[in-house]
Parts: structure tokens; C-alpha cells; sequence
């Protein structure tokens, strides 16, 4: 792959690689945008197929966490980081150590948190060796009940615009990933009545939640065709596809994951079925929020409250999209461009 071309394609500011083969630390950390702020990503510990998968993942990832700062109202920009490896393994204090290390490098240019494959146990490690990290223990910590609470108000806002109303009471919610978002979002749909089917790699994660909240658990490529009123893919990236999508037979996709969409034709491919899209970095975004908190000294009320605006954002989009006639990701993405250049026009403006 053409790193530079790539960059350039994402508009990214800057792609860093590092190893130390002693230990076995394959880190790529990419920098999109700090117009708004420094960037702010979470550490992705994924076994990838190839280093040309890893690079592409963390692209994508940064680009989309500029655009959820932005919406969200922070001012931070948008960066992600990336180790390749077995995020299994049980020796993980050098791993983490060797990432704060390189993370320290860029001076404050980029924070990380946890993501994927990783623990506020492992920002622990990074924090040994950089101030640049946020989500360790006894600060904000896990921000998966933020998240997932976001998500579940997202959720609500997308069943207003679908059905005039927006309880989800009685609602068929399937639930894609039942990991740490996953299932305190099946927590919060539980308590309002909806009906959960679920399913994980994991089936472990699918007793848990069958016996918690009741739900009905399927196997992992049931998932996509199974009668329900809203998908809700909580794991990773890319499942709403060309091979997925003729399967689905919901009303709603809104879910915690990044990255849904495969490709933008995806966007289209779906709002043309009449199926109404979350765009994912909008309706996710009470993990950052719920880690901005300790660059800005939130409470985690406040936190809370700041992720339950996710409902009147995504009603914005949802507005925004009708009237331009464009695919709901569209209408996100012209939501975070107009803030981050207007931002941008503010710092080049000669204000005395």
C-alpha cells in the first residue's frame, strides 16, 4: 500500500509506525485532524490478517473519530492507535508500556484510551510511561455504560423518527456483540421492555445476557436475518455490506460499533431499502464523551447527560438529511465539516 496516497485520500495530518521487536510491539498511531483540539482515539489490540489491514483499520477509525468529536460538541480532534497481535496474550505490562512509550513521542499531538482488545488495566501500562492517556482506573474508567447509554438514546431518537414515538417497549432489538457495550445497552433496553435477540463469538458473553435480561440468543451469522425492528451491531466494523444487507429485515440500524458501513454505497443501499441509518460516530459517541470528561473535569453525571444529547444530534441529522435529500452518514458528515471549519476560520481569523 501507497502510505502517503492513503493518507491523502482520509486527509490525515500524520501516520506514525513503531516497533520493539524484543517484546514483540507492532504499534501504528494515526493522526487525522487537531483543528478542534488534540486528537483523542482509543488503542486497538487486534490480530490483523496483514499490515495493510491494520493501516486501513486505523485510518478509518481516526478519520471517524474527528467527526464524532465534532459532532458531539468537543474540542478535540480525531486520532487512533492500532498493536498488532494477540490480544489474548497474558504478558501485556511491556506490550502497553512499549505503546505509552510511543504515544509519549508525540508530546501531547494525540491521547489514547481503551478500545477493542484492551483494558483500563492497560492504560495503567501506558500511563507508566505517558501523562497522554485518559479511561485509567480511578479517573473516568470504563466508558462502556456511557457508551452504551448514548447508544440506547440514540436508539430512542431513531424510533421517534421511524414511528412518531419513541419508546422501545415491546420493540425487537438485535443485538450484534454483547461484550462490554453491548451488554449494558441490552441492560438499558431490558429496563424499558424491548425484546432482545443476541448473539457474540463468545457464547459465554450470549448465556450471560439470555440469562440476565431474558434475551433470545442466535448464532453469530443469524444475526443479520432475524425479524427484528432495530439491528444493532456492537462489535466490529464493516457488517453492513452488500452480502449483509439483503438479509436484513429490520425498520432501524443503530448500533455501538465503528465503522458499520462497509462502504458509502452502503449508506445508499440501505436508505434505498427504507431501512433509517445511526450514523455510527454519532450515536457511539458517549465513550469519548465519557473520557473528555477527564480532560475537562465533568462529573460523571454530567457525562451522562452529555451523552443522552446524542438524541436531539441524531434528530439534527435526521432533519438535515431530509431536507438536503442526502443518506443520513452524509448529513453527519456535513454537520462535523461546518464545525470544524468554522473553528478553523476562527483560529485564522485577527480577533483583538
Amino acid at each position: 500500500m501507497e502510505v502517503f496516497k492513503a493518507m491523502g485520500k482520509m486527509d490525515h495530518e500524520q501516520v506514525v509506525f513503531y516497533r520493539e521487536p524484543s517484546i514483540g510491539y507492532l504499534g501504528i498511531i494515526a493522526i487525522h485532524d487537531t483543528t478542534l483540539g488534540p486528537a483523542l482515539g482509543g488503542t486497538r489490540f487486534w490480530k490483523y490478517g496483514s499490515e495493510e489491514e491494520a493501516l486501513v483499520d486505523v485510518l478509518r477509525l481516526s478519520l471517524g473519530m474527528t467527526y464524532k468529536a465534532a459532532v458531539a460538541g468537543l474540542n478535540l480532534g480525531g486520532g487512533k492507535s492500532v498493536i498488532i497481535g494477540d490480544p489474548d496474550t497474558p504478558r501485556r505490562e511491556m506490550i502497553f508500556r512499549a505503546h505509552g512509550r510511543a504515544v509519549e513521542t508525540l508530546k501531547g499531538r494525540y491521547i489514547t484510551a481503551e478500545d477493542v482488545g484492551t483494558s483500563v488495566e492497560d492504560m495503567d501500562y501506558v500511563h507508566m510511561e505517558t501523562d497522554h492517556v485518559v479511561g485509567i482506573a480511578g479517573r473516568s474508567g470504563d466508558p462502556s455504560p456511557v457508551t452504551a447509554y448514548g447508544t440506547y438514546r440514540g436508539m430512542k431518537a431513531c424510533a421517534l423518527e421511524k414511528y412518531g414515538d419513541d419508546s422501545l417497549k415491546g420493540r425487537a432489538v438485535a443485538v450484534q456483540g454483547v461484550g462490554h457495550v453491548g451488554y449494558y445497552l441490552c441492560e438499558n433496553l431490558a429496563a424499558e421492555g424491548a425484546k432482545l435477540i443476541v448473539t457474540d463469538i463468545s457464547q459465554d458473553k450470549v448465556a450471560r445476557t439470555v440469562e440476565d435480561f431474558g434475551a433470545e440468543g442466535v448464532k453469530p451469522d443469524e444475526i443479520y436475518g432475524v425479524d427484528a425492528d432495530i439491528f444493532a451491531p456492537c462489535a466490529l466494523g464493516a457488517i453492513v455490506n452488500s452480502k449483509t444487507i439483503p438479509q436484513l429485515k429490520c425498520d432501524i440500524i443503530a448500533g455501538a460499533a465503528n465503522n458499520q458501513l462497509a462502504t458509502e454505497e452502503d449508506g445508499k443501499a440501505v436508505q434505498e431499502r427504507g431501512i433509517l441509518y445511526a450514523p455510527d460516530y454519532v450515536i457511539n459517541a458517549g465513550g469519548l464523551i465519557n473520557v473528555y470528561s477527564e480532560l475537562a473535569d465533568w462529573s460523571t453525571d454530567r457525562s451522562k447527560r452529555k451523552a443522552g444529547e446524542i438524541y436531539q444530534t441524531l434528530l439534527e441529522v435526521f432533519e438535515l438529511a431530509r431536507e438536503e435529500k442526502l443518506t443520513t452518514g452524509e448529513a453527519a458528515d456535513r454537520i462535523a465539516d461546518r464545525r470544524i471549519d468554522r473553528v478553523g476560520q476562527l483560529h485564522k481569523s485577527r480577533i483583538s
